[in-house]
């Protein structure tokens, strides 16, 4: 997978993203989802990624500055068809690697609770992510799961 910086003008890249946004919304609770729409990806504390496999768009992914040590993780979707084939965990580690380049040494995520969202726990877990509490303006929210990753420590292959 070749990852890009994302274009959030690229018809492919909308689609994709409108996908993700609505299926994200659609299996959380109202009040509970928190997935950026493209304005929010525009916004300058928003790095943004699309991965590519040839001229096929199969992966997206965000990381969001909260402060100078802090980075929350957005965004991740993998296309349905081109799922289980490392897509995924291709793009969290580019984020993951890309928050240590910016001298962060906490990246956290906020993803929802629901069974729909497990291969994603999964995906986190396995990359390092711990379970927290909520952090920047999230508050405790049942439909909710916080996850964190201590970028101090030594990295997970």
């Amino acid at each position: 997978m070749q990852i890009r910086t994302g274009d959030t003008y690229d018809p492919r890249v909308v689609a994709l993203l409108d996908h993700h946004v609505a299926a994200a919304r659609a299996q959380t609770a109202p009040g509970s989802a928190h997935a950026l729409d493209l304005a929010g990806l525009r916004a300058p504390d928003v790095a943004f990624w699309t991965g590519w496999d040839g001229e096929m768009l199969v992966a997206t992914g965000a990381l969001k500055t909260l402060s100078a040590r802090h980075g929350e993780v957005k965004s991740m979707h993998t296309l349905q068809t081109a799922r289980r084939r490392g897509y995924g965990g291709q793009m969290l580690h580019h984020i993951i690697a890309e928050a240590r380049a910016r001298g962060l040494t906490r990246l956290s995520l906020e993803t929802g609770s629901w069974d729909y969202f497990k291969p994603a726990h999964a995906l986190y877990l396995a990359h390092g992510f711990v379970a927290c509490g909520p952090f920047e303006s999230y508050v405790e929210d049942p439909n909710s799961l916080y996850l964190t990753l201590d970028l101090s420590a030594p990295e997970r292959e």
